[in-house]
């Protein structure tokens, strides 16, 4: 298996207006006044890693991994949204990154998508607008053009779940809209199409002179039952989360999930709609989209309960996503963790699941990590990577083919609509000096002893008072 880590290019690089880079809906929220944004946080310098590649690649070597996931930004790299204009400056910064990392045997992951649209689409209605699949599809074959050469793992978009339901429906990530019932449905399915296109074009057209592979990524919690009576309803949550992006790529049939199509079809129904709010794909289209994914991406980083019973009913606005799945989910109180609980066994339950009903595809886990407040000693990080890599370890020993484990992240980072007031990093970043200076915290130690070994030590406890420093051989 090879260990990893992540960033997004929204979230470290900075630099939002220099170098020829246009705007992106995140900087566009972040900017706009009363602020959206815990402590009026921004992007705008984030972890200066536009400038400070060098120091992020030499944490990778610190910690001895195998590859870094890194996205790339859009407007950086195609200021007018359009392949008519390619950004040299913005070409030359990725080179240079994914250069620095060949020069020492780490392999690039990049993500081509991760959240940070161009403005200029979203003015034009952004995934909701079905010409976006088209406009994907022509900045991956850029992408594919630029850097394919070098990079041997592409993921197309994170987290489709994130960007329709959070940034569509209930306006909790950019671009802020609450219209669930419609918008995010619309959103998925340009998603799941677009990604499909972006897939086939690197297939047909770069597969067999770059040799690389490339798949989607998706995020899924582990939605638990209360009890046995609400079984039902948990599998229907988990298909409303997570399966409405990963049946129509993995299962056998394909197309959105039936128990999906059945309720939103009723529903809408019921409440006066000439047809669903779930948009069909044509038979065509569910052809295009099956099986276009080398392997699963998967980030997941907690687990919920969920019950239905009566209390449901007027619970969610109505018409929504939230409400045509009818469950209610909340945290368990005896779970430990400050943001993030800590549930292993729902990480186990969730890669048995993924096993069991899709046939065994190659997983990489792309994202799995633990927020605090920050400080150097972070023995709940160091805890929640020790009991989820063991929940790994014991879903690979039951047959799942796990290929790659990836810490989100590799430094903390500018955390969305929460700024820098949730910290995720291996390493501490300080804010307050203008290197943005990085700090191994005792999960960094801890995650190196991982890489290093390819073993699980309950015992291991890191000594910090001997600095990380870079093995031979990295």
């Amino acid at each position: 298996m090879l260990f990893g880590s992540a960033t997004a290019a929204y979230q470290i690089e900075g630099a939002w207006n220099e170098d020829g880079k246009s705007e992106n809906i995140w900087d566009r929220l972040s900017h706009q006044k009363p602020c959206s944004i815990a402590e009026c946080h921004t992007g705008d310098i984030a972890d200066n890693s536009y400038y400070s590649y060098k120091r992020d690649v030499e944490m990778i070597r610190e910690l001895g991994l195998d590859f870094y996931r890194i996205s790339l930004s859009w407007t950086r790299i195609l200021p007018t949204s359009f392949p008519d204009k390619i950004n040299e400056k913005g070409v030359e910064y990725y080179n240079k990154l994914i250069n620095e990392l060949l020069k020492y045997n780490i392999k690039p992951m990049v993500t081509l998508y991760h959240w940070d649209l161009p403005q200029k689409l979203q003015d034009l209605g952004g995934w909701t607008n079905s010409l976006i699949v088209d406009w994907f599809t022509d900045y991956s074959r850029v992408a594919f053009e630029l850097f394919g050469d070098r990079v041997k793992y592409w993921f197309t978009i994170n987290e489709p779940r994130q960007i329709c339901d959070f940034g569509y429906g209930v306006a909790t990530m950019a671009p802020l809209l609450n219209d669930s019932g419609y918008s995010d449905y619309l959103c998925s399915k340009n998603i799941l199409l677009a990604h499909a296109k972006a897939y086939h074009l690197y297939n047909d057209e770069y597969r067999s002179k770059q040799g690389g592979t490339i798949g989607i990524v998706i995020s899924a919690s582990w939605l638990e039952p209360e009890s046995q009576e609400y079984a039902e309803a948990a599998e229907e949550a988990r298909q409303f989360e997570w399966g409405i992006y990963a049946n129509p790529i993995f299962s056998k049939k394909g197309d959105f999930p039936e128990v999906m199509k059945q309720k939103v079809a009723v529903k809408s129904m019921i409440q006066g709609f000439s047809r669903s709010r779930l948009p069909d794909f044509t038979p065509e289209e569910i052809e295009l989209v099956k099986g276009s994914s080398d392997f699963f991406g998967l980030n997941h980083y907690s687990s919920s309960f969920v019950y239905r019973n009566e209390s449901v009913y007027g619970y969610h606005k109505s018409p929504s996503l939230n409400d045509d799945a009818s469950v209610i989910s909340y945290k368990g109180s005896s779970w430990e963790g400050y943001s993030t609980k800590i549930v292993p066994w729902g990480f186990y339950n969730l890669l048995t699941k993924i096993r069991e009903d899709y046939d065994n595809p190659p997983i990489f886990i792309t994202e799995n990590g633990y927020a605090s407040p920050g400080g150097i000693e972070d023995d709940d990080r160091v805890k929640y990577y020790r009991q989820y890599l063991d929940a790994t370890l014991d879903a690979i020993e039951e047959g799942s083919d796990i290929r790659a484990y990836t810490a989100w992240s590799l430094m903390d980072n500018f955390e969305w609509l929460h700024g820098y007031t949730l910290r995720f990093g291996l390493y501490e970043v300080d804010y307050e000096s203008p290197e943005r200076t990085r700090t191994p915290r005792k999960s960094a130690y801890f995650y190196k002893e991982i890489a290093r070994t390819h073993t699980l030590d309950p015992l291991y406890e890191p000594d910090m008072t001997v600095p990380l420093s870079i093995d031979e051989g990295h």
